[in-house]
């Protein structure tokens, strides 16, 4: 799971716990508490799992503080003191279901492009996507604070992960030294993303690997793709 940003929270990371929360220690990555009652950590697993699952069913619009508290089985204010809006919520609830490190080092560049972004598919490929960024976009575009909060939580530390593994690709011989990686990066996530907003096309299971062998295509060295061709396709009669 994600390590959700402080911010997130109602008065930071110095709330005390709520009345009648049992200690719990499932998310041990949340941010530490000064002395007083520890926060129940399962308390927030049952808010943020309330909340993705309401965004499916129901969509960013019908979303409410009410809803996720009865779904959570807690009271809204336990909610405030955690996240101090609804957006603040479904922020941290999208970088609790997508990750915020998601491209692995395995020691395959391309395999570590595409499980990077293949959390996204997975993220947006129902309808909680659909129902849920484009909302959640605009109303970025007209608040500045939570615009930061969003690309501070989820979109740099997400960018970050998968400019690693194209910088160890090209440390590895396998992406072109002088390749531009901010194109790359835009390219890698900007088709799952175009596919949410617009909804012309489907986030398919394939898409990510769909996309990550067209970048390759054109990023990759020629050592890189002997190797590919030699162990991945099949061999011409």
């Amino acid at each position: 799971m994600a390590t959700p940003d402080p911010s997130l929270y109602a008065g930071g990371a110095g709330n005390v716990g709520d009345a009648g929360d049992a200690g719990g220690a499932d998310r041990s990555s949340r941010a530490t508490r000064p002395a007083g009652r520890p926060r129940d950590t399962r308390l927030d697993e049952a808010i943020l799992t309330a909340t993705q699952e309401l965004l499916e069913e129901a969509g960013y619009p019908g979303l409410t503080m009410e809803a996720v508290a009865r779904r959570a089985g807690t009271t809204k204010p336990a909610i405030r003191r955690r996240w101090s809006s609804r957006q603040h919520l479904v922020i941290a609830a999208l970088a609790d279901m997508m990750g915020t490190e998601p491209t692995p080092d395995t020691g395959c560049t391309h395999c570590d492009l595409i499980e990077g972004i293949d959390t996204l598919s997975r993220a947006f490929g129902g309808s909680l996507g659909r129902r849920t960024l484009p909302a959640l976009m605009a109303e970025l575009a007209d608040d500045p604070a939570l615009d930061r909060v969003f690309t501070e939580t989820i979109f740099h530390p997400r960018r970050a992960t998968t400019e690693a593994a194209l910088r160890r690709g090209i440390e590895r011989g396998d992406i072109r030294p002088d390749a531009d990686i901010d194109l790359l990066l835009d390219m890698l996530g900007a088709p799952t993303y175009h596919r949410v907003l617009f909804g012309h096309l489907p986030v398919t299971d394939s898409l990510a690997h769909d996309v990550v062998m067209t970048v390759m295509g054109g990023a990759a060295t020629p050592s890189w793709r002997a190797h590919y061709q030699l162990h991945h396709e099949p061999a011409k009669s």
